[in-house]
Formats: structure tokens, C-alpha cells, sequence
């Protein structure tokens, strides 16, 4: 057997200004952004690299879904970020006015700093130890 997971689903207040967070200040890509209907988009980003996962971007509909952006996981990290040269990152991101919210740290598993997407998502930038 052979699975993986693909996609995950981000809820977003707006297709535009999220494409824009993604590929201008991480610097993903845009795999693709497909119109389906008037209100909604299938739109995938995937930051650079082996391609094994990307962000469905997905316009909050609805009162239920808007209460969840920027909050999808009550608070908790919710997505982790490898990186092969942390300072790189770091400072590239710092310099594209990500708000880091914890300073980078070196723990057992590798060097990580907590930051803020657009919306108040929490992520770990993360380089893992050899």
C-alpha cells in the first residue's frame, strides 16, 4: 500500500490576499487556482520543494467557517515548516514582516521559531537535526 496525504485544507477570509501572503512573503508556489462557481476557487499553494503536500485555500462560507480563520486548531501550532538552513528562512521571513512569536530555539529534534501566517495561524519553522 502506498498513501499520502495530499492537501490540507486551510480556511482563508479571501482567495487573493492569501495567494499573496503564500507566494510573496513565504515564497511558495501557486500550483493552481481553478474557478468552480462565482463564490469559489480551488486554489493550491505548496512551499518550495519535494511537492509531497500543499495548502488547499479554502474561502471561509458562512458564519461557522469565518470563526475558524486564523484559529483552526483552538491556538495549538497548527502547521510545520522544514526547512534545510533555518537562518535562511528566518531571516528572509523577518524581513518580509512575518511576526515571529517565539524566538528560534534550539531543542532536541532541531532549531524552531513559532510564526504567524496573515491570519493569526500559528507555524513552526523548523530545521530538523541531521
Amino acid at each position: 500500500m502506498n498513501q499520502r496525504i495530499a492537501h490540507l485544507t486551510l480556511v482563508v477570509q479571501d482567495y487573493d490576499e492569501a495567494i499573496d501572503f503564500y507566494t510573496t512573503k513565504l515564497g511558495f508556489t501557486l500550483l493552481e487556482d481553478t474557478k468552480l462557481s462565482e463564490t469559489k476557487r480551488w486554489v493550491l499553494v505548496a512551499p518550495k520543494g519535494d511537492g509531497s503536500c500543499a495548502l488547499l485555500l479554502a474561502k471561509a462560507d458562512g458564519q461557522a467557517q469565518e470563526s475558524r480563520v486564523g484559529n483552526q486548531t483552538g491556538g495549538r501550532v497548527f502547521l510545520f515548516l522544514y526547512t534545510d538552513d533555518f537562518e535562511r528562512d528566518y531571516q528572509a521571513y523577518q524581513q518580509q514582516g512575518i511576526k515571529f512569536v517565539r524566538s528560534p530555539k534550539e531543542e532536541t529534534y532541531g532549531k524552531v521559531a513559532v510564526f504567524e501566517d496573515l491570519y493569526g495561524n500559528l507555524w513552526d519553522l523548523l530545521e530538523p537535526k541531521a
